[in-house]
Formats: structure tokens, sequence, C-alpha cells
């Protein structure tokens, strides 16, 4: 994996004001900004911080998710539950600017429900694959990202967008971003924080096989590192 790597002392500052910067230096140039968010505990406080700045016009941001787990919006393990919370109801971000991936639905209807809604955008767009300005993404200890787990089938799918993946760890399925959706993206951003993850970060980024994370492409990746 070839990346730009920013290690930090001030990890939540520091992710709010890279992120902040994209969305703010592309709104200059108009358009829509695409920002694809990740889940888990990490995000939520830089969510809160972005959710604050005055500079972002949230009417001017289309709004994804990476992955989401098979439960309800109003699930306490939601990812677009969390996200609600933090950032889209305090900024106000539009409903009509959410592409919400649908967990209470069956795996596989909810996957090829988003994918449908971004196939749409992309065809509005002229373009082959949805392409994304911004994807956030986590890294797990097992070096999983999005819901892309260790030997899940969901790893090896080469044409389709969004996909269900069963999880055999968890004994459930999870809805994912693939590899091709993810590499159309413009630029990569993971957040990982904390000493714990530090070794799986290096392994990762030394390009080890067995971790899902290490196969992550895009036009531009970065990893910023706290902890």
């Amino acid at each position: 994996m070839e990346a730009e790597v920013t290690k930090t002392d001030n990890f939540f500052d520091d992710a709010t004001y890279w992120i902040a910067r994209k969305i703010v230096d592309a709104q200059r140039d108009g358009g829509i900004f695409r920002l694809s968010l990740c889940g888990g505990s990490t995000p939520a406080p830089i969510y809160e911080a972005l959710a604050a700045r005055e500079d972002i016009d949230w009417e001017r941001v289309l709004i994804t998710f990476g992955d989401e787990r098979t439960v309800p919006p109003e699930d306490e393990q939601s990812n677009y539950r969390m996200v609600k919370a933090s950032l889209l109801d305090p900024a106000g971000v539009p409903a009509a600017n959410v592409i919400r991936m649908c967990g209470e639905l069956e795996p596989a209807e909810a996957a090829e429900r988003c994918e449908g809604q971004l196939k749409k955008l992309a065809q509005i767009a002229g373009e082959e694959i949805f392409v994304h300005d911004l994807i956030l993404l986590g890294m797990g200890d097992d070096g999983h990202t999005a819901s892309l787990f260790p030997e899940t089938e969901a790893l090896k799918e080469e044409e389709r967008w969004v996909v269900e993946n069963f999880v055999p760890k968890f004994d459930t399925y999870r809805i994912t971003f693939t590899y091709p959706l993810i590499k159309a993206a413009k630029e990569v951003l993971f957040l990982v924080n904390g000493a714990a993850k530090h070794e799986m970060a290096e392994n990762v980024l030394a390009g080890k096989p067995e971790y899902p994370s290490s196969a992550i492409e895009a036009e531009k990746v970065f990893w910023l590192i706290g902890g």
C-alpha cells in the first residue's frame, strides 16, 4: 500500500481539521462534496466537531456509509444512529443528502438498494462507477476495514459496489462497500487511534496480504494515526 502517513498526539483535532479542510476547499469550486463515513467508536467526536463548524455548507455534502450492521436505524449498534446523533442532526444535514444502508432489510436487499442509489447518481454524473471525494475508513484489531473482514466472501468481489457479507466471527451479515467502489475514490483517509492498533497499522502499511486493509487502493490514500 502506497500511503501518506501522519502520526499525531492531537488525533481528534487534527482529523477534524483535515476533513473540514478537504470539504471547504472543494466547496469553493461549487458542486456537491461526496463524503463516506465510517462507524465504530473512534469517529464520533470528530463528527461532533465537524457539525459545530460554521465553514461547511452541509447542504452541499452528500453522505454515504462504508458499512452497516444488520440492525434497525434506531438500534445502539447502528452506524447510522451514531452518525445521526453526532453529525446529521446537529449539523442539520438534509435527509435527501444521506444515502443510508438499510440494516433493517434483508442483507442482500439492503446492499442492492444502496448500490442502486449510487448507480443512479453515477449515471446522472456520467460516471462508470460512483466516485467519492473522500472515504473515511477505520481499521479493526484483525486488520478489517468497513465490513471487509479476513477470509470473507466480499474480499473476492470485483464487480459489485455494495454487498452483504457474512462474518463468521460474529455469526451475522454486514453490509459493506467493496474494493472496486473504494478504489474509485479520489481520496481515502484511515482514522486509527490508540497504541493498541499501532502494530496492526504497521503490518497493513507493510502490505501483509492477510489483512483486508492492506488491499485498499484509491487515487490517494492517507493515514492519520494517533495515540
